[in-house]
């Protein structure tokens, strides 16, 4: 019966491309969507359309930002001896959450994983070499996800920055294996920052 409403059905189409939407949620967003008044419409179709015009990845950091660079990179009551390497913006923001790191950040838009064909040339790893070689930073704090992908990253991350004179430390254990940052609540996140450990 949908299938005979094309302009519903693309929609849907659209709507499971979503991270864990399937087409039941999908079809219940669309038929949401269709409640809505024009206008409500208009100001969500607007804010994805504005979203992916004016948002960028910092030149610096890579987080995401509307003003290269970012207000991280260029708050100037950071410490830029310390930086905390994530894997994605998402998990940049649960660590400002916790408000227990006043450092800089380097996203690498991703972990290791060779089986998905992800190896460091996919990764902003370069990017963050060159900034470790102006000597300005002494720590570097891994917090990838602890995953096996996380794990691999933080381990080669290590083998490549120790050379260059960086203490590097890893979060605290007291995130439970397997899970992404950006679902830890502040407090258990806080306490892995401030149990750091060396890598």
């Amino acid at each position: 019966m949908i299938d005979s409403i094309p302009s519903l059905t693309r929609l849907i189409a659209e709507l499971a491309k979503f991270p864990g939407i399937g087409r039941k949620t999908a079809t219940r967003l669309a038929f949401y969507l269709l409640r809505r008044t024009p206008g409500e419409a208009e100001a969500l179709a607007g804010a994805i359309l504005d979203l992916k015009a004016r948002v960028r990845f910092c030149s610096t950091c890579f987080h995401i930002t509307e003003h290269d660079p970012c207000a991280l990179c260029t708050d100037p009551g950071r410490d830029d001896s310390l930086l905390c390497v994530v894997e994605e913006p998402q998990d940049l923001m649960a660590v400002e959450r916790s408000h227990s790191f006043r450092g800089r950040y380097h996203v690498l838009h991703g972990a290791l994983s060779p089986l998905d064909g992800v190896g460091p040339e996919n990764l902003r790893i370069a990017e963050l070499l060159a900034r470790l070689r102006d000597g300005r930073v002494r720590e570097v704090l891994v917090a990838t996800n602890f995953s096996v992908e996380g794990e691999a990253t933080a381990l080669y991350l290590a083998h490549l920055i120790r050379p260059l004179g960086v203490r590097v430390t890893r979060l605290a254990y007291g995130i439970p294996l397997g899970s992404d940052l950006e679902y830890v609540d502040e407090a258990t996140v806080q306490r892995a920052i401030e149990g750091r450990r060396e890598l």
